[in-house]
């Protein structure tokens, strides 16, 4: 339990990392440790919560052992119904919040990763390298070529792209977690899944990894792009999740690319969002080491888990905590309670703070958060799998 309980506790990190994102000061107007905090959740709370996301696909479909036959087939069955349900729900949430809602891209990155579930983890990690060396370039090629009237064609007949304006092309290619680059963080997640975590020797040799494979990409694109090479390219965005979309695509090209022409010297990057080779790789390291720290910290230090448990909470329904802070931002909204001060923080540990109240309170009472609850029953068909 100990290492499913550090998971949890990333996933928790990952969604107030989101929060950061969304309902925090922008990192323009933050400095000191406030901006080291806002730079390191910029891209990288998403990333770790990319790469759990395919942790949790592990988790359904057989984590330490593929499951096989019927159970198999079935668990196949319930992770295509949940991608489905997580891409009508991103598209429900994208025409009030814009691209910057995540589950939708999920939806396309589990039905995509499914045929790869019963890989071992040496081979999914080398699947994720792969990707993680040619996708980007592969992407920028693309984005050459899909030219503003090219997008714009492609997307009169696209009805993903009517309801919401995040539609196939976005999905796949030039939206926030364009799939084509961020596929390898859900495949690096379902490698971990298949490792025993609670082993010493794992956790050690992942933290080197973790730490070798950040070293090594953001020192290396610092060294070829120089001083601004890991610079965000999520700034230009607006810090809230409101009503607004965030601008920008992570692909290797400024935001708003269709205002510009891709660059080749950004691939040499690697800042948040900038959906390079080294940003990919780099945010890779992190994400590890994130996960690591948090398996490490409950199994080594038991003190720490009834302190840390409400927190924990938040990682069981991060889904709940996730989708909450939008409607809790748009009910304040219309409420006429503004969002502050960009330069405070006191609205952000507001947001942090409900949640852990809410988790904890409701994981006293049921097993389940809410929306986790109705995921889990829309899957229930899968049991009829023969």
């Amino acid at each position: 339990m100990g290492r499913l309980v550090g998971v949890d506790l990333a996933r928790a990190l990952a969604v107030f990392g989101m929060y950061v994102v969304h309902i925090g000061p922008p990192l323009s107007a933050t400095d000191g440790v406030a901006s080291w905090v806002r730079y390191m959740a910029d891209g990288h709370s998403s990333v770790l919560f990319a790469t759990l996301a395919g942790f949790s696909l592990m988790l359904l479909a057989g984590r330490r052992e593929p499951k096989t036959g019927l159970a198999g087939r079935q668990a196949k069955a319930r992770i295509a119904i949940r991608a489905v349900v997580l891409l009508a729900l991103g598209t429900a949430m994208a025409m009030e919040y814009g691209g910057v809602i995540i589950l939708g891209f999920y939806g396309v990155y589990f039905l995509l990763a499914l045929p790869l579930v019963r890989l071992r983890a040496r081979t999914l990690a080398i699947i994720a390298a792969a990707l993680a060396l040619v996708t980007p370039q592969l992407s920028f090629a693309l984005n050459s070529l899909l030219t503003e009237p090219v997008r714009q064609s492609i997307n009169t007949y696209d009805p993903l792209h009517r309801l919401s304006d995040v539609g196939v092309l976005d999905l796949l290619f030039t939206g926030f977690y364009p799939t084509i680059t961020w596929i390898s963080f859900v495949i690096a997640g379902m490698a971990l899944a298949r490792l025993d975590l609670s082993q010493t020797a794992v956790q050690w040799r992942l933290a080197a990894l973790g730490a070798a494979l950040t070293a090594a990409a953001y020192g290396m694109s610092l060294l070829l792009a120089g001083k601004d090479a890991l610079d965000s390219l999520a700034e230009g965005g607006p810090s809230s999740g409101g009503s607004g979309s965030m601008s920008g695509s992570s692909g290797p090209m400024p935001p708003d690319s269709g205002s510009f022409e891709p660059q080749a010297s950004m691939l040499l990057t690697a800042g948040p969002h900038s959906g390079t080779t080294f940003d990919i790789i780099g945010s890779v390291g992190v994400a590890i080491l994130v996960i690591v720290g948090a398996t490490v910290a409950m199994d080594r230090l038991p003190r720490l888990r009834p302190l840390a448990k409400p927190v924990i909470a938040v990682g069981t329904m991060s889904l709940t905590a996730y989708v909450g802070h939008f409607v809790v931002q748009t009910w304040l909204s219309k409420l006429g309670v503004g969002p502050g001060s960009e330069q405070s923080w006191t609205q952000l540990l507001l947001f942090v703070l409900g949640a852990i109240v809410f988790a904890a309170i409701w994981s006293r009472f049921f097993r389940r958060g809410p929306l986790e609850h109705l995921l889990n029953a829309a899957t229930k068909p899968a049991k009829h799998i023969r």
